[in-house]
């Protein structure tokens, strides 16, 4: 039988050729792929363990001749499901990590991640802008704009990158920066995987070897009390201060605190820079809204910035929702309260309001793609997808979603978008760079090798 399909008459044995890393058809026992987000599919028609940018920029070039799509993978926390017209490109073997203490920049492959970077840097009284789980891979986050436990300090993670090597859907290997590929060094920060796969970045380390960071858990009992007195408290930080709340459903199972599992909580996170006198001085009030189950917060390395969130890190079948919101009135707080507080059904594993504003809210040196500075918080829930709740967690995650629409921005962040929302990449941008996104998009990938995902087209 003879197909017209080029995909159906792609040559593996030509692909291999092309590559100096392996790869893998299903029949392989290397083509298995292990992410994050096991509620993903990934089923693509091979897998492909690159070796540098140009093994990236062959197999987007195999790709484009025979039809099909290109997705990059390093941890799978985004959860995207990728399908048997896409060769996967697994990022992996990026694993550079050079730190240079006296530029105070790190030099990165795409598939390291931020826990290898901050280990590097750490002696050296130097820290990279990771996000709240330093699980992730540098070139994922990256891409998605980035923020932190630190974003009020500091901005965003993309506005400290100084340079980026990136494949194009045309199959060429790019470098951009400010100054060289200036629309490619804008949309590749923020524009997730429009305009290129990055293989490699240099970024700034800052000089923050210690914070005053942890997190304050009280009874899910108190959360009216905690989430009013912290909103209030809000209004009030200064730029050095960084906090977020999350309403908690752990489970009873190994990892998970005896004292918080099994039961609701409210954990109220801080992370702050300068003075700690007056950091706790801050986190006082706090402290006082209720009594304490667990209390975290004080003097800690930067090393240790995954204790704050204290994300999970062993895979899971997550499904996730998020916006961004204007402002958090009594109001809000009451319906939310109503879907995810105490006596709600606790399909929800987290719900977390984050604190933005600050140095994030602020035009950075350099822009990018990354919108929508002007939110108050963001919002987001995870559950997860288990027996026996399963079936209600997503029907949660939309309860809670609709109880505090009429205080969001109908927007939302390029990192928070979850796999089953990829039709809401458009809620990530603005028009205008929604626009240009497109505009380059259509220019650096004709083929559209690169329209798989998070992508804008």
């Amino acid at each position: 039988m003879t197909t017209s399909r080029a995909i159906d008459r792609a040559d593996i044995d030509a692909l291999r050729r092309a590559v100096r890393g392996a790869v893998h058809r299903p029949s392989d026992p290397g083509y298995a792929v292990e992410g994050f987000n096991v509620a993903a599919t990934w089923k693509p028609w091979a897998v492909v363990d690159v070796a540098g940018a140009d093994d990236v920029a062959a197999v987007v070039n195999f790709a484009a001749a025979n039809g099909m799509t290109v997705a990059p993978f390093a941890t799978g926390h985004g959860g995207i499901p990728i399908g048997s017209n896409s060769i996967l490109v697994r990022t992996n073997g990026l694993d550079v990590c050079e730190v240079d203490p006296a530029t105070r920049t790190a030099r990165l492959g795409a598939g390291v991640r931020w826990q290898t970077v901050i280990d590097a840097a750490a002696p050296h009284g130097l820290a990279p802008l990771c996000g709240s789980s330093p699980a992730v891979s540098v070139g994922g986050f990256l891409s998605g704009g980035g923020i932190g436990p630190l974003v009020r300090t500091v901005g965003a993670s993309c506005d400290h990158v100084r340079s980026i090597t990136a494949v194009t859907g045309t199959g060429v290997v790019k470098q951009a920066t400010a100054e060289v590929n200036p629309e490619l060094f804008w949309g590749l920060r923020g524009g997730k995987g429009t305009l290129g796969i990055i293989t490699e970045v240099v970024i700034d380390l800052l000089p923050i070897s210690e914070i005053y960071g942890g997190a304050i858990y009280f009874d899910g009992a108190d959360a009216q009390r905690v989430l009013r007195v912290w909103r209030d408290w809000t209004e009030g930080l200064p730029r050095e201060a960084n906090t977020s709340l999350a309403v908690l459903n752990l489970p009873d199972m190994p990892g998970v605190p005896p004292m918080l599992a099994g039961r609701q909580t409210v954990a109220v996170r801080f992370a702050g820079v300068g003075d700690f006198g007056a950091a706790a001085d801050l986190v006082a009030p706090i402290r006082a809204v209720a009594t304490p189950i667990l209390d975290t917060v004080g003097p800690m390395p930067y090393a240790a910035i995954a204790a704050i969130h204290a994300d999970p890190v062993d895979p899971m079948p997550a499904h996730e929702t998020s916006t961004l919101l204007r402002a958090l009135p009594d109001d809000a707080l009451a319906a939310l309260l109503e879907v995810v507080g105490p006596g709600a059904p606790p399909f929800l594993t987290i719900t977390e309001l984050r604190l933005l504003g600050g140095a994030f809210a602020e035009e950075p040196p350099v822009r990018s793609a990354l919108c929508h500075r002007h939110a108050a918080f963001t919002f987001h829930t995870v559950g997860v997808l288990a027996p026996p709740i399963a079936e209600h967690v997503v029907d949660a995650g939309a309860r809670a979603s609709q109880a505090i629409a009429p205080w969001s921005l109908g927007t939302t962040l390029p990192n928070f978008i979850a796999h089953h929302e990829l039709v809401d990449i458009r809620t990530s941008y603005d028009d205008d760079t929604y626009a240009w996104l497109s505009a380059l998009g259509a220019q650096l990938d004709p083929h559209g090798a690169l329209d798989v995902g998070h992508v804008v087209r």
